[in-house]
């Protein structure tokens, strides 16, 4: 009989290029777990504790510390080292205090930089879809698979600053001409650039925004540009 499921494994050489592991230690590698992310574009948390932060030596040492509920997720207690880990999640360390928000940087679509507790409990989230339910009231989708019910007047790529906590949104940057944008994939991938003009997409094109970097302007797809503030970003992403 024929094994049933997927395989919790992956082939090191076929792990996305972002990962921070040694492609040649062993054949196999953990398999990131169905969740808010896409597999390509997340960490599984054992990675993160053994190969990214290396507060953990082993795979077997990192299940012991995520077992015992000493890791937050957004918050949240996780206690599977193939929970996925993407764009703009922070990582608590229980033990210790220290927090940690994944953020696009060197190209590198996942990099943790420490935050202080003052951030632990926000992140930036993407407005991915938005829909009108019973009663007339307006459900928003964002880009790690929240979903919220809310009354603020937002657009399909605008960013929220949520309180994930109190699960209410704190702040709001539209995705409009002159507001920075966060390249958060791509060969640019942690750059900022003034958005100086947004294209409509076209049948073989998708929606573009014009950015304008240090020195040039590049013409990207809107779904890996993040509006994150007016002058600065709101939180500490870089």
């Amino acid at each position: 009989m024929g094994k049933m499921g997927g395989d919790t494994r992956l082939k090191r050489q076929l792990a996305p290029t972002f990962w921070n592991i040694r492609r040649k230690q062993s054949q196999f590698v953990l398999k990131a777990s169905p969740g808010p992310h896409r597999k390509h574009k997340s960490y599984p948390l054992g990675i993160i504790l053994r190969d990214v932060l290396n507060v953990a030596n082993s795979m077997h040492e990192a299940k012991t510390i995520v077992s015992a509920g000493k890791i937050k997720v957004d918050g949240i207690e996780r206690r599977d080292v193939k929970f996925p880990v993407g764009l703009m999640d922070v990582i608590e360390l229980t033990t210790n205090g220290q927090s940690y928000r994944f953020v696009p940087r060197d190209s590198k679509l996942l990099v943790p930089v420490e935050i202080q507790d003052a951030e632990k409990m926000v992140k930036f989230v993407k407005v991915s879809s938005k829909i009108t339910t019973k009663g007339g009231k307006l459900q928003y989708g964002f880009h790690d698979g929240r979903t919220m019910i809310s009354e603020q007047p937002l657009s399909v790529g605008d960013t929220c600053l949520l309180d994930f906590e109190k699960l209410t949104i704190k702040d709001i940057v539209k995705f409009e001409k002159g507001n920075l944008g966060l390249i958060t994939s791509g060969d640019n991938a942690g750059s900022f650039g003034r958005i100086e003009d947004i294209k409509d997409g076209l049948f073989s094109l998708p929606k573009r925004v014009i950015l304008s970097l240090e020195n040039r302007s590049v013409e990207l797809p809107t779904a890996i540009v993040m509006a994150v503030g007016l002058e600065a970003p709101l939180i500490k992403v870089n």
